[in-house]
C-alpha cells in the first residue's frame, strides 16, 4: 500500500500519551522505603556499592603494590607541580594527599589517581601570580627576606603566605562550583568540550608548562608574566638572560629529562614483560638529592634547591571570601577543565574494565575533595594521566590503591620531607617536562584529524594557538566559542542534494554521487539534512532553487507580466482569444512580439464581455517576448528524514513555499518526516483546506508511487497549462492575481508586483 499521513492514521490508531499527574509525580518523588533509601545512599556514597564486594584475596596484594608505586610517583609530582602554582613545594605534598581521602568515599572511578595535574596547576598558578605578583611585596633592604626574579628585594614570607591563601581559596571556590554543578545534574556540560578542543587545549597547556619550567631548569631570573602574550614575554626575557644560566642546574635538568624519557620509553615498550614500571622519577630524585647534598651544589655552584619542606600538617584555615569576586571567572573554567580531564580519563578505564562512571557524582566527588583540601592549604585536584597509568598498570583494582598511595605521601610529609631539602628545583622542573611527552605527542593527531574531519582539525589548531597566545583561560573560552560556531555554521549550511531512484528498488540516492540513479520524470526530490529554523531557512530556499532549476516567485511574476501583455494586445485587436488558445488576426503582421523592456501601460483595459476559456502552454513559445523560465516538473518532494525540528519561522516559510509552487502548477509533497514534526505542524496551524495531510508520505517511494498513479489517471491536458477566463466586451480591467491570500504569505517581490497591478 501507498501510505500518506492521512491514510496511515486512518488505518493505525495513534496511542495517546498518558503523562503522569502532579499527584503521581509527587507520590513517586516522596515515596520512601528501605530499598529506596539504600539506593540514594549508594548513589551519594559509591563506596557502599563496591566495598562490600571487595575481593580481599584477589585484589588486596595488587592494590598494595599499585598504591606504593603510585604513592612514590605522587610524592614527586606533588613537589614538582607546586612550582607551577608558584607556592612552596611542600604544599604540593598536601595536594597529593588530602583529595584522595574524600574521593575514596565519593568517587565512582576505581582506577584514577586523584591529585595535581600540570594543566590545572598552571591555570591555578596564573591566577595566583596575577593576584599576588612580586611587585606587591617590595620592601626596604633592611627588612628583605629574599630577592625576586629581577633582583629587587621582596618579603618572600609574606608573598608565599598570600599565594598559598589565594591558591587554597581558589580551590575552595572551585569545589563549591563543582558541587553545585553536580547537584544541579549538569554533568552534560563537559560534552561541549569536544576531544579536538581538549587535545588542542592540553597541548597548548603543555607548551605553557614547558616555558614556565624552562627558566627553572636554566635558573634564569625573569618576571612573572600573566595574561595575553605572557608566554612570548617569558620566552623573550628568558633568552635575553640566557647568559646567566646556572650550569649545575642546567646539567641536572637535562640529565633528568633524558634519563626519565628513555626509561619511560622502555616501560612503554616492554610493559607486557615488566610487571611493575620502573619508578624512574623516584630513582632520579633520590640520586639527585644525594649528589646535591654530597657536592654541596647550593654553596659551590649557587644551585637553586628546595631548601625547606614543612614537616607535619598545618591547621585548617577558612578561605578568604573577599577574594571570590576576583577569581570567579577563572574558577569556573578551572572547575570545568579539572572535571573534564578526570572524567575523560576515568571513562577510558571504565570502558576497559566494564563499569560505569556517573558524571554528576564525579562533579560532587571532586567538589567535596577540593572543598576539603582547600581548607588544608592545597591547590585544585583532578587526575594525572601518567599517575593513573601507573596505578592501573601496576595492578590497581579499586580506590584502595589510592588510599595506600595517600599513605605513602603521608609518610613523606611526616618523616621524609627533611631529606628532600637539598634537591635541586631544576630536577623537579625536569620531572614535570618529562611527563609532558604524552601531551606533546598529540600534535601528531592533527594530520589524522585533517584527513578524517577538517572542521575538527581546525578546532584543534585554533584552540591550541588561542590558548598559547591568549592564556589558558581565555584560550579555552575562545576554543569553546569557535567549536560552537562550527556547529552553528554546519547547521546553518547543511548538506543537501537532489535525489533519484535506483532502478528496480525503493532506494533513493544523490544524483551527483551515483551514475545509475534516475530522477522520476517530472519530479524533483530534495533532501535537506538539518533542523530547519530561522537561521537556515534561506539555505532551504536556495537549495530549492538549485534543485528545481528556477525561482517559483520569478516564474509567477513573469507569467503575470505575459498575461498583462496578452490582455493589452487583445484589447488592441492584435490577438484573438479563443477556446483553443490565442491566435493573431488573419492577414496582418503579428505585432504581438514586443520587447520585454516595453514600458507598462497602466490604463484601464476595455474588452468585450463574452467569457471564453483559453489555455497557455508556458513551456512553448508565446506571442509576446517575455522571458519566462521553463518549468519542466509537476511535482516536488521534500525528504525531511534528517529534519528533527521546525521553528515557527520555518513553518510559515514552508507554507509559503507550498503556495508559491502551487501557483505555477507544481505540487509539493513531504516524505520520511518524523512523527514529532506532524504534531509540531498541527500546533502551528499549518494545515488548512489547501495544505492537507495527504501531501505527507511515510517514505519517498510512497510519494513517488502516488505521483505516478495521479499522472496515470489524470486528463491528457498538461498540468502546466494555465486556464484563465477573459471577460470580453467588459468595461472592467482583467485581474490575474489570486482572489485572496494572507498578507504575510508571499514573497516581498510578489507583494510589490501585486501592488503595481492594483
Amino acid at each position: 500500500p501507498i501510505y500518506s499521513e492521512a491514510g496511515f492514521q486512518e488505518e493505525n490508531e495513534r496511542r495517546p500519551p498518558l503523562p503522569p499527574t502532579l499527584r503521581e509525580r509527587a507520590q513517586a518523588a516522596c515515596r520512601c522505603s528501605r530499598k529506596r533509601a539504600f539506593q540514594i545512599a549508594k548513589s551519594f556514597l559509591p563506596i557502599l556499592e563496591w566495598l562490600p564486594n571487595y575481593r580481599v584475596k584477589e585484589w588486596l596484594m595488587s592494590d598494595i603494590i599499585s598504591g606504593v608505586s603510585t604513592g612514590l610517583v605522587a610524592t614527586l609530582q606533588g613537589l614538582a607541580y607546586a612550582l607551577l602554582v608558584a607556592v612552596p613545594v611542600g604544599y604540593g605534598l598536601y595536594s597529593a594527599f588530602f583529595p584522595i581521602l574524600t574521593y575514596f568515599f565519593l568517587g565512582t572511578s576505581r582506577h584514577i589517581s586523584v591529585g595535581p595535574f600540570p594543566v590545572v596547576s598552571l591555570m591555578v598558578g596564573s591566577v595566583v601570580l596575577s593576584m599576588a605578583p612580586d611587585d606587591n611585596f617590595l620592601i626596604d633592604g633592611s627588612n628583605a627576606t629574599g630577592i625576586n626574579d629581577t633582583g629587587t628585594l621582596i618579603d618572600t614570607e609574606s608573598r608565599d603566605a598570600q599565594r598559598v591563601l589565594i591558591a587554597s581559596t581558589l580551590t575552595f571556590l572551585v569545589g563549591i562550583l563543582q558541587v553545585i554543578f553536580g547537584v544541579l545534574q549538569i554533568g552534560f556540560i563537559v560534552r561541549y568540550l569536544a576531544d579536538p578542543l581538549v587535545g588542542g587545549f592540553t597541548t597548548a597547556a603543555a607548551f605553557q608548562v614547558l616555558v614556565s619550567q624552562l627558566k627553572i631548569v636554566l635558573n634564569v631570573s625573569t618576571k612573572n608574566y600573566n595574561g595575553i602574550l605572557s608566554i612570548i614575554y617569558t620566552l623573550t626575557e628568558t633568552f635575553e638572560k640566557i647568559g646567566t644560566t646556572n650550569i649545575a642546574d642546567l646539567t641536572a635538568g637535562l640529565l633528568t629529562i633524558f634519563v626519565c624519557m628513555v626509561v619511560k620509553g622502555i616501560n612503554d615498550r616492554f610493559k607486557h614483560k615488566i610487571p611493575i614500571p620502573i619508578p624512574i622519577e623516584v630513582i632520579v630524585t633520590i640520586v639527585a638529592t644525594g649528589i646535591s647534598y654530597a657536592a654541596d651544589l647550593e654553596k659551590k655552584y649557587n644551585a637553586g634547591i628546595v631548601k625547606s619542606i614543612p614537616r607535619g600538617f598545618l591547621p585548617p584555615e577558612p578561605p578568604d571570601v573577599s577574594l571570590f569576586s576576583q577569581m570567579m571567572a577563572a574558577s569556573f573554567s578551572i572547575a570545568i577543565v579539572a572535571y573534564a580531564i578526570a572524567v575523560s580519563v576515568g571513562k577510558v578505564y571504565a570502558t576497559k574494565y566494564d563499569y560505569a562512571i556517573d558524571g554528576n557524582q564525579e562533579f560532587i566527588a571532586f567538589g567535596f575533595s577540593n572543598i576539603f583540601s582547600g581548607a588544608f592549604s592545597c591547590f585544585v585536584a583532578t587526575t594525572a594521566l601518567s599517575r593513573t597509568a601507573v596505578q592501573e598498570s601496576t595492578g590497581g583494582k579499586t580506590q584502595v590503591a589510592g588510599i595506600i598511595s595517600a599513605g605513602i605521601v603521608l609518610i613523606s610529609i611526616v618523616a621524609l620531607g627533611k631529606l628532600l631539602e637539598p634537591l635541586q628545583k631544576s630536577v623537579l622542573a625536569a620531572v614535570v617536562i618529562a611527563n609532558l611527552k604524552g601531551m606533546f605527542m598529540q600534535v601528531f593527531d592533527v594530520p589524522r584529524l585533517w584527513r578524517q574531519n577538517k572542521v575538527d582539525a581546525m578546532i584543534w589548531v585554533f584552540t591550541c594557538v588561542a590558548s598559547i597566545i591568549l592564556g589558558l583561560d581565555l584560550g579555552l573560552l575562545a576554543g569553546l566559542l569557535f567549536g560552537l560556531l562550527t556547529v552553528v555554521l554546519r547547521v546553518q549550511f547543511p548538506s543537501w542534494g537532489g535525489f533519484g531512484n535506483i532502478p528496480g528498488t525503493d532506494i533513493y540516492k544523490k544524483v551527483k554521487d551515483y551514475k545509475n540513479v534516475i530522477e522520476p520524470e517530472g519530479v524533483k526530490i530534495l533532501k535537506f539534512s538539518s533542523p530547519i529554523f530561522y537561521a537556515n531557512i534561506d539555505g532551504l530556499k536556495s537549495s530549492l532553487k538549485s534543485t528545481v532549476g528556477f525561482d517559483a516567485v520569478k516564474v509567477y511574476n513573469k507569467r503575470l507580466k505575459a498575461l498583462r501583455k496578452i490582455q493589452k494586445l487583445i484589447k488592441k485587436g492584435k490577438l484573438k482569444a479563443t477556446k483553443n488558445g490565442i491566435i493573431s488576426e488573419p492577414g496582418i503582421n503579428n505585432e504581438a512580439f514586443e520587447t520585454d523592456e516595453e514600458p507598462e501601460d497602466n490604463e484601464d483595459l476595455q474588452v468585450p464581455t463574452k467569457e471564453v476559456e483559453i489555455q497557455v502552454d508556458w513551456n512553448s513559445e508565446l506571442p509576446v517576448k517575455v522571458n519566462i523560465p521553463k518549468v519542466p516538473i509537476h511535482s516536488l518532494i521534500l525528504d525531511f528524514g534528517a529534519v528533527t525540528f521546525l521553528d515557527i519561522v520555518a513553518v510559515r516559510s514552508i507554507k509559503t513555499i507550498i503556495r508559491e509552487f502551487e501557483r505555477i502548477d507544481v505540487r509539493v509533497y513531504f516524505a520520511s518526516y518524523q512523527d514529532n514534526l506532524i504534531s509540531q505542524l498541527e500546533r502551528s496551524a499549518f494545515f488548512d483546506d489547501i495544505v492537507r495531510k495527504d501531501i505527507f508520505f511515510l517514505t519517498v517511494h510512497d510519494a513517488v508511487l502516488y505521483i505516478r498513479n495521479q499522472m496515470t489517471y489524470s486528463d491528457n491536458q498538461d498540468p502546466i497549462f494555465e486556464k484563465i477566463s477573459l471577460m470580453q466586451e467588459s468595461k472592467e480591467p482583467m485581474e490575474f492575481t489570486e482572489a485572496s491570500r494572507p498578507d504575510d504569505e508571499l514573497d516581498v517581490q510578489e507583494e510589490v508586483h501585486t501592488s503595481e497591478l492594483n
